[in-house]
C-alpha cells in the first residue's frame, strides 16, 4: 500500500433536494487501501458513495480523483478516469443475460472484449452462466455478476456498498479472500460500506465510524481487530 493519496473527500455536504445527510465530511483513500465505512442505517453511508460516484449532486466541497477534481463531472465521466461502483442490491440488469450485463460494463469505459476474457479468468463460475438471465442467478452469483460488470471497467478505486447484503456467510468467506487477492494483485483502492464487521475486519485497512453525516472517528486496523472495541464505537452512534 502507497501512502499517495487516490482519493480526497473535503468538506462535502449533499443529500436529496433540501434534506441535507452529510455535513462536512473530510477523509482520504491511499493508492492500494480498503478503508471501511461504519455505521448506523440512516447514517449516510450510502449518500456518501453516490456522492463520490456522482448520482448525487456535491452541494459544496471537493472530490478530488488522483489529482484531479472531479465533483462536476457525470458519472459516466468519473468511470472512464478509474472509479467503479457496486450499489447496495447489486443493480443487475435482470432480464439481460450475464454476457449482456459485462458488455454493458465495458461499453461504460469504451473496453474491448479482450478485457471481458480477462474478468471471466478472474470469475471462472460466471463462464456457465453468460447465457443466463441475471434475474435467474442465486444471489452470491448476482454480487460475483455485478462485481465483475464494475470490474470491466478496470477501475483503479472500487465502492463498494454492502456487498454482503443477502449473502449466505459460506459466500462471504470467499468474497473476503477474493477481494483481498484482486486489491493485493491489481493494487485496487477500495472504499467499503458494510454491516458485517467480520467483512470489514477481513479486508479493511482501516475503517471511518460516520455518525450523522459526519465522520465521527477513525478505527485502526488493530482496533478492527478487537470485536469489544468495534462494538462500543458502534454503539456510541
Amino acid at each position: 500500500m502507497s501512502n499517495t493519496k487516490i482519493l480526497e473527500v473535503a468538506d462535502v455536504m449533499s443529500g436529496y433536494g433540501r434534506i441535507g445527510v452529510l455535513r462536512g465530511v473530510s477523509f482520504e483513500v491511499l493508492r492500494g487501501e480498503c478503508l471501511g465505512i461504519l455505521g448506523h442505517n440512516g447514517m449516510g453511508k450510502t449518500t456518501l458513495l453516490r456522492t463520490i460516484m456522482g448520482l448525487l449532486p456535491c452541494q459544496s466541497g471537493r472530490i478530488q480523483f488522483e489529482g484531479r477534481m472531479i465533483e462536476r463531472l457525470a458519472t459516466h465521466q468519473r468511470a472512464r478516469l478509474g472509479l467503479g461502483y457496486v450499489p447496495q442490491g447489486r443493480q443487475i440488469f435482470p432480464a439481460l443475460t450475464v454476457h449482456e450485463n459485462l458488455l454493458f460494463g465495458l461499453r461504460a469505459k469504451s473496453e474491448s472484449e479482450d478485457v471481458l476474457v480477462k474478468i471471466l479468468d478472474e470469475f471462472p463460475e460466471l463462464k456457465r452462466l453468460l447465457d443466463r438471465p441475471g434475474g435467474a442467478l442465486s444471489g452470491g452469483e448476482q454480487q460475483l455478476l455485478a462485481l465483475a460488470r464494475a470490474l470491466c471497467g478496470q477501475p483503479r478505486l472500487l465502492l463498494l456498498d454492502e456487498p454482503t447484503e443477502g449473502i449466505q456467510p459460506s459466500i462471504v468467506a470467499a468474497m473476503i479472500e477474493r477481494l483481498y487477492d484482486l486489491r493485493i494483485r491489481y493494487n485496487l483502492s477500495i472504499l467499503l460500506v458494510e454491516q458485517n464487521l467480520d467483512f470489514i475486519r477481513g479486508l479493511a485497512n482501516r475503517a471511518l465510524l460516520i455518525q450523522r453525516g459526519e465522520i465521527g472517528r477513525e478505527i485502526s486496523r488493530e482496533a478492527l481487530a478487537d470485536p469489544i472495541l468495534v462494538e462500543e464505537f458502534i454503539g456510541a452512534v
